[in-house]
């Protein structure tokens, strides 16, 4: 394998990540609106018990429930229009990305990094280790999708000029 299609495989896997956890935030958006979030709260915490007792640095388990009492704690509205529009703009970029439209890749760079700059600004506040991780990770899917932009933009401008040259 070389480089070029282990960037690529890195910058689909990372996308694809994107996209599940948009669908996952667009989920969580529609139960905010329509569950009391206290009671979603008391159920994503009865969840994880399990899993923090034999893990207590599990992250999955400890950011959902990070999550959970942040949202308790919140206007409900606020949570549900958060999480939901949020969720969407991930998904409609990861599917617009894995379909290799141009425009998508900008827009991509510019959306990931402004959610990186907001994170940092929460870590701040928040020094969540998990807020970190997300904030690394999507600087790294940001640089993926500057390169596969600049690797897409290359093999356009060729095959318009081998098309023109025949």
């Amino acid at each position: 394998m070389n480089a070029k299609s282990l960037l690529r495989g890195t910058f689909r896997t990372g996308i694809t990540i994107k996209g599940i956890d948009g669908v996952l935030e667009t989920v969580g958006g529609l139960l905010v609106w329509f569950i009391k979030p206290s009671s979603m709260s008391w159920t994503i915490q009865m969840l994880c018990q399990h899993e923090l007792s034999r893990d207590p640095h599990d992250v999955i388990a400890a950011h959902l429930l990070h999550v959970s009492e942040r949202i308790a704690n919140s206007d409900p509205l606020f949570a549900s229009l958060y999480l939901f529009s949020h969720g969407l703009v991930k998904v409609v970029l990861a599917i617009a990305l894995w379909l290799d439209e141009l425009w998508a890749y900008p827009l991509a760079i510019f959306v990931f990094g402004a959610f990186s700059v907001y994170q940092v600004y929460r870590y701040s506040h928040t020094h969540s280790a998990t807020l970190l991780v997300l904030t690394v990770f999507d600087v790294a899917v940001v640089y993926l999708t500057w390169q596969e932009y600049r690797q897409q933009k290359s093999e356009r401008k060729l095959r318009t000029e081998a098309t023109f040259a025949s």
